[in-house]
């Protein structure tokens, strides 16, 4: 980092603050290092970093603070975190740089101990007694930083708390990997734009991405895992019904089939969870304390889930509870150990690091973009160039859309088209992908309040999705296309992992082409590759065209077009498939259906 950075404006930072003063502070990734400089070159009183989990926030943000302090611009400090845990986690990380914060501070007592800069709250504390924290605010010099700035509006008394204890301070840095919410509650202390669709949307000083974190190595390059099925249940009028999960059913249908794999009673779950078992230990051979990780929907099913992977490892499952009160020391002791698995519902899925995390099981009916975000989020954190993270989900379709646009960058928006959304294109921008994962929370709601009684499920191998591509053909549990990907080593870089992938799709075609008794198998014809490429581009373009005049994610209009003319996923179509698609997406632009 050059001098140049500390000197723009008269009150900018020294050179460079004694290394003393950080403790032993990290070495800065180039990210950080840029969206640092940006903060110094602002002259704005917030500024709003937006990074993909993992990547690194806490060290960027607590750099801003060293430097702060040494050159004499703050004398406190204020993070303000979703959790108990944490606003720990926080203190711990500002101590090893030697900043003191106070995690332990209480609104009833409103002081913080000896030889403490700072404390550590959460957003609850803050709303709770906003008059406190403003005072505090108003009483020193102080820098706020706030963590997951998301949260500040999950409810209108927390975010008119935020506003009213920090409205004071000296400098307010907000952090968020996920800026996006579903709702159009406004975060405070966020700057927001009006696009040319008349939407207004978040805008951040800095944007560091789940892509580029993965081109730089910062995160682990991610595995989707999707598992169908054929699930039965009884519905409140006493109706027995079934369908295959994921099998292009009606929202409810999807949700009802969702709901029957996740019952621990039947076999989707358990056979779901013996694969991701597998996967560990696979994964452990070359990282040998990685863990695993499974969601759940409540604290019943989390218990359950609990027992099956005791019977199926023979070893003690970590269980962590919401109402827990040693819930954040079951995790730093899960963090610290080298134990296989760990179960959780909500308080696990933002936020908490225990970065040994490798393999997940998605075994939650919640299923909005920023859940789902924040959840992957737990397993994407690399220690080391090369690792490798799966989750495993069920294959319905807003959790494989979710999947396969874990590179898209939203923003959050305060506004909503005014003239609604349509079934399929007629959405702006991701409001559509929002407001069917909206759609899925109610139909689950409806099903916890007894609406339906789970009879009967099974679990079969259905596809994997990494990077916007599907691979595999499905088949039986235990397959051994299955066992193709199961297989896959625990370390592997994004670019290799993809040619692995596209290894064993062709090994799978290849041994579906050898029937037994018929003979040597004709070689087939040469498949011309420049005009696949050529072709890929075309219906990315006319994709893009589609998405740009419709306002539908670009995933959305691919789902479309492969319901439509049938077919894989674009990097395994053919030629032939690729120009249907593409014919067809010239008749919606004239109008032809």
């Amino acid at each position: 980092m050059s001098d140049a950075l500390f000197s723009v404006g008269e009150d900018m930072p020294p050179a460079y603050p004694a290394k003393a003063a950080w403790g032993t502070a990290p070495k800065l990734r180039q990210w950080q290092a840029e969206a640092l400089e940006r903060y110094f070159e602002s002259p704005e009183k917030d500024f709003l970093a937006v990074a993909t989990p993992g990547a690194g926030k806490t060290t960027f943000a607590l750099r801003v603070a060293a430097m702060m302090v040494e050159a004499g611009r703050i004398n406190r400090i204020t993070v303000v975190a979703p959790t108990d845990h944490l606003k720990t986690q926080w203190a711990d990380a500002a101590a090893r740089i030697g900043i003191s914060l106070d995690p332990n501070f209480k609104n009833a007592d409103g002081r913080h101990g000896k030889g403490f800069i700072g404390v550590a709250v959460t957003y609850a504390q803050v709303a709770n007694k906003p008059l406190l924290h403003r005072a505090k605010t108003e009483a020193a010099k102080t820098l706020v930083i706030l963590d997951e700035v998301h949260h500040a509006g999950d409810a209108l008394s927390w975010g008119d708390g935020i506003r009213e204890a920090f409205e004071p301070a000296v400098k307010r840095l907000s952090l968020t990997g996920t800026p996006f919410r579903s709702d159009t509650a406004q975060i405070p202390f966020v700057d927001y734009q009006e696009d040319p669709d008349g939407i207004r949307r978040s805008k951040a000083d800095y944007t560091y991405g789940y892509g580029d974190a993965l081109k730089d190595h910062v995160v682990r390059p991610v595995l989707f895992m999707a598992y169908s099925g054929n699930m039965r249940w009884r519905t409140s009028s006493g109706e027995e019904m079934e369908a295959q999960l994921g099998g292009g059913s009606t929202k409810d249908i999807t949700a009802h089939a969702w709901r029957t794999a996740l019952n621990p009673e039947g076999e989707w779950i358990p056979s779901v969870l013996a694969a991701a078992d597998r996967r560990l230990t696979e994964v452990r051979r070359s990282i040998p304390d990685a863990a695993g990780l499974v969601i759940a929907t409540d604290h019943e099913d989390a218990k359950a889930y609990a027992k099956l992977l005791q019977a199926i490892t023979g070893e003690k499952t970590t269980v962590v509870l919401s109402d827990d009160a040693k819930a954040s020391k079951k995790i730093d002791a899960f963090s610290a150990g080298d134990q296989r698995w760990m179960v959780a519902v909500r308080m696990v899925s933002e936020g908490v690091d225990v970065p040994r995390l490798a393999v997940g099981v998605y075994a939650t009916s919640t299923s909005t973009p920023l859940f789902f975000a924040q959840a992957v989020g737990r397993f994407v954190r690399s220690r080391k160039r090369g690792e490798v993270a799966s989750v495993f989900l069920p294959s319905v379709p807003i959790l494989t859309t979710l999947a396969n646009e874990m590179e898209v960058e939203r923003d959050h928006a305060l506004d909503r088209p005014t003239n609604g959304v349509t079934e399929e294109f007629g959405a702006s921008q991701e409001e559509a992908e929002l407001a069917a994962a909206n759609r899925e929370d109610k139909a689950s709601d409806d099903l916890n309040q007894g609406k339906f009684e789970a009879l009967q499920s099974d679990a079969s191998f259905d596809r994997v999705l990494f990077d916007g591509a599907e691979f595999g053909m499905g088949g039986s549990m235990g397959s051994e296309d299955e066992q193709d990907y199961l297989g896959i080593p625990g370390l592997l870089d994004a670019d290799q992992v993809g040619l692995l992938l596209r290894q064993r799709q062709a090994e799978q075609v290849s041994r579906r082409k050898k029937v037994p008794g018929s003979g040597p198998v004709e070689p087939p014809e040469a498949v011309d590759h420049r005009q696949l490429m050529e072709l890929r581009g075309q219906l990315s373009k006319s994709v893009a065209a589609w998405a740009a005049r419709t306002g539908t994610p670009h995933g959305q209009v691919h789902t479309k077009l492969r319901s439509v003319c049938g077919g894989p996923a674009v990097a395994q179509a053919s030629a032939e498939q690729l120009q249907a698609r593409l014919e067809k997406l010239q008749g919606w632009f004239v109008g032809r259906r």
